[in-house]
């Protein structure tokens, strides 16, 4: 929705304007409706918005309350926020504007640094404390808006991607931790790391107060619970009970807005559920949009044929987008350059190029991501139910890794690699508490930490890119608690999703539900050949790449003599991983 940024001296110094000015003009994409700054002493913040919800300058930003002596920057949606004004105004708060900013805002001054717990929806925000002189910066619950943030000798300051802070000064050193997990989980990097040792990102559940004595205080305000509940419901009550959260969430999601909302319609069931449920709640207008790109000999560049029985269906308002290939390969670098951080999956392009179309028509779109993780729709959920191992990780690490530990040791030269960072973090996250069985944990472990730095922040990242705001009712907040506590066997059955197969019985073409698991589709860049190949071996080959060091050139030789043979596994190029992570820090000038 929007681009936050700000610093906050801790050493009584004023802080550097210039820095504000240089952060909002890489975030200048996230907001392009209006700009605002804001400095009171030690603190200073700057914002771009992209106008959803009040569209009138009563809900610029930075917003502040004179009557609290509060500031506010504010990155998001609160889908609550018309139930939390009458509440408020119940409470004596008086509000001047119609949106979710202020009510932010008034929730702070009534309940303090737990305003948090009272918010349902996306946010990333900083609220200033004018007589404390006080930050408080926080976190949605599911980590889907970014908030990232640099300590320095005298203070800290924050944004909202990494290409902000670093018009900045920041310690740009590979942080070897996030270097293993890059490699080892899908160019995850669980928060608070991130590939450069000076910038970390804050933790989707999390606050942090920085007093104006430099005392910081981290507080995780929310769990996740993947228990079974304490009444036993059978498989149609779960069934009604799913049914009716998704109502809610689409609904949320498609009422909450001041402009017009659309839908990314792929063809696969999770996007095609949505429409269905668009329908199912009286949206008249429903619009949709699809991509494909040209085939190879191996792989269909489209799945139009699922998409069109969607549109056929409901008769949406509907805009296809084709992309060449050779427009694939040659705007690949705009792609990789709006990432915050380095990201493998190589749909990334494909969601950059469709949103450039769809940000000329729309402003919001609902996405399907979330619905693999919450529902368990992926292969290698049921193999890791089927293993037999009694250790959680070694039940889940065959499954999952893109390499064991004793690749990552030939794989990097040994300065970058010292321990293995995987495995310590991914046995803390299958071990913690509050879940039945195995599965609870693997879902929960996903839902709440892998998810957030690979497809949720690649969905962010390449619409905001253009100043479309994408909305994921799979990752509401109430659907993913109720859904943590329904038995493995609800989702798994069936090769997976089987509670949404169910629900999408008889309201979405049965050619949807009973297609084979799809991905999306972009062979160009799947197939490791031609031109790509070229761009790659180019990358690898560099003096920059070269003198970095980070790569054994044994390694790298090894896969250039054999480029489509080695695979993650499940089917990542391990090549392209080498080749992203290079041409981001390049494209950075790092």
């Amino acid at each position: 929705m929007c681009g936050i940024c700000g610093e906050y001296r801790l050493d009584g110094s004023l802080p550097d304007l210039n820095h504000i000015q240089s952060m909002m003009e890489k975030l200048e994409k996230r907001g392009p409706d209006h700009a605002g700054t804001f400095s009171d002493g030690s603190l200073a913040f700057g914002h771009r918005r992209l106008s959803i919800i009040d569209l009138s300058e009563k809900s610029h930003q930075p917003m502040i309350d004179r009557q609290h002596s509060l500031a506010l920057v504010f990155n998001g949606t609160i889908y609550n926020h018309p139930e939390l004004r009458k509440e408020l105004q119940a409470k004596g708060h008086q509000f001047t504007s119609t949106g979710d900013t202020e009510v932010i805002v008034k929730a702070y001054a009534e309940w303090g640094k737990d305003c948090v717990k009272h918010l349902m929806g996306m946010f990333a925000m900083a609220i200033w404390d004018m007589q404390e002189k006080s930050l408080f910066l926080a976190r949605d619950r599911m980590g889907i808006k970014p908030l990232y943030y640099a300590p320095t000798t005298n203070g800290i300051r924050f944004a909202s991607n990494m290409q902000a802070l670093l018009t900045t000064s920041v310690d740009t050193s590979i942080d070897n931790g996030a270097l293993h997990n890059l490699f080892s989980l899908h160019a995850v990097v669980p928060a608070p790391r991130t590939i450069l040792k000076g910038i970390r990102k804050l933790e989707p559940g999390h606050s942090l107060m920085i007093s104006a004595n430099g005392d910081q205080k981290l507080e995780q305000y929310w769990t996740l619970d993947a228990t079974r509940p304490a009444e036993k419901m059978d498989d149609e009550e779960w069934t009604e009970a799913i049914h009716e959260a998704l109502r809610v969430a689409v609904r949320r999601r498609n009422d909450i807005a001041d402009v017009p909302v659309g839908v990314l319609l792929s063809g696969g069931l999770d996007s095609s559920l949505l429409v269905g449920l668009l329908d199912e709640i009286g949206m008249d207008d429903i619009r949709t949009f699809t991509i494909g790109f040209d085939d190879q000999p191996e792989e269909k560049g489209s799945e139009y044929e699922y998409s069109d029985a969607v549109v056929e269906r409901f008769n949406t308002n509907h805009r296809k987008v084709h992309i060449p290939n050779e427009q694939t390969l040659q705007r690949l670098p705009e792609a990789v350059a709006n990432m915050a951080e380095p990201m493998f999956g190589q749909d990334a392009i494909g969601f950059y190029l469709l949103s450039e179309q769809v940000s000329q028509e729309v402003k919001v779109v609902q996405s399907g991501q979330g619905a693999d993780e919450v529902f368990g729709g992926y292969f290698w959920y049921h193999q890791m139910h089927a293993a037999k191992d009694k250790d959680l990780l070694d039940r889940f690490r065959p499954y999952y890794f893109d390499r064991e530990h004793s690749e990552m040791s030939e794989m990097l030269n040994p300065e970058f690699v010292d321990r293995d960072y995987t495995s310590e973090i991914m046995r803390e996250l299958l071990e913690a508490p509050q879940a039945d069985e195995f599965i609870d944990s693997v879902l929960r472990a996903d839902t709440t930490t892998l998810i957030v730095d690979d497809p949720v922040k690649r969905v962010d990242n390449m619409t905001m890119a253009w100043g479309l705001e994408a909305r994921v009712p799979f990752l509401d907040q109430e659907l993913v608690e109720l859904a943590a506590k329904m038995p493995p066997e609800m989702k798994l059955r069936d090769q997976g999703k089987y509670v949404l197969k169910k629900i999408s019985r008889g309201l979405i073409p049965d050619s949807v539900i009973d297609r084979p698991k799809g991905y999306f589709p972009v062979p160009a860049l799947k197939f490791v050949r031609g031109e790509f190949l070229d761009f790659m071996q180019d990358i690898l080959n560099s003096q920059t790449c070269r003198e970095r060091g980070i790569y054994d050139r044994k390694y790298v030789e090894k896969l250039l003599k054999k480029p489509e043979d080695h695979l993650t596994r499940i089917k990542g190029s391990k090549l392209w991983h080498l080749t992203l992570l290079e041409f981001w820090l390049q494209t950075n000038n790092l």
